[in-house]
């Protein structure tokens, strides 16, 4: 026997609220994918700078981000078809999911609040290595051309020049295409120590807004799939 009432509504609910959790899973998965693929991002994940390697925050958030929403997508699916079919026993599967991912989530928010400084040290350790071997006269000219390519990478994303005030001044007014071209004269005094300490500092927040509101959504949706496996069960009793 099909539930009935509010119950119906609660599994109308349920299906829709998971049809958007399946949507937001894809579209992370589909920016994962193509942040992977796309030319400036693996080349500098596979940039290696004498002896030093790109800092592994690049392989670790790209290919958590892919498992993210390949598992949303794979939640989404399962809490929308156990919905629809009333089935208890995916219901029941689909909220154990959702236990699992939201305590990935703590613990992923916990990692990230722990380490951020130490992330940004490693990148900006990285940067450095790139920019001591493109202003090293002894360095060889495959090594000058992975350390320029490394850097304009930072440049431009970041809209800034330099490991620090001095640095910026001469990579600005002694190199033509090393800085961005069209904010030249106004990236004196942004130096990228300061922009990648402020990415990974003053954007927090959004994260944490952005962490906050999906775990509210999972709890919520953790209290319809309960509402609905005692409908279900209370309707097949009658």
């Amino acid at each position: 026997m099909g539930v009935e009432g509010c119950t119906k509504c609660i599994k109308y609910m349920l299906f829709v609220f998971n049809f958007i959790f399946w949507l937001a899973g894809g579209v992370i998965l589909g920016v994962a994918l193509w942040l992977r693929h796309d030319p400036q991002t693996s080349n500098l994940m596979m940039l290696q700078i004498g002896e030093k390697q790109p800092p592994t925050t690049f392989y670790v958030g790209i290919y958590i981000l892919i498992a993210v929403g390949a598992v949303m997508m794979f939640v989404g699916f399962l809490g929308c078809y156990g919905a629809i079919q009333e089935s208890q026993c995916l219901l029941g599967t689909f909220f154990a999911c959702l236990v699992i991912l939201f305590a990935c989530e703590v613990a992923a928010g916990i990692w990230g609040f722990v380490n951020k400084d130490q992330i940004a040290k490693d990148v900006n350790l990285f940067y450095n290595e790139a920019f001591s071997h493109y202003t090293n006269p002894l360095a060889s000219e495959v090594d000058k051309n992975k350390a320029k390519s490394v850097l304009k990478i930072f440049h431009e994303t970041l809209d800034c020049c330099g490991t620090n005030a001095l640095t910026n001044i001469f990579a600005t007014f002694t190199t033509d295409d090393l800085c961005p071209e069209s904010s030249r004269l106004a990236n004196i005094g942004k130096d990228c120590h300061t922009k990648i300490n402020e990415l990974f500092s003053g954007k927090l927040y959004l994260i944490g807004i952005a962490a906050i509101v999906v775990a509210v959504i999972m709890i919520f949706e953790m209290i319809l799939s309960m509402v609905l496996c005692c409908g279900i069960r209370n309707s097949s009793v009658y």
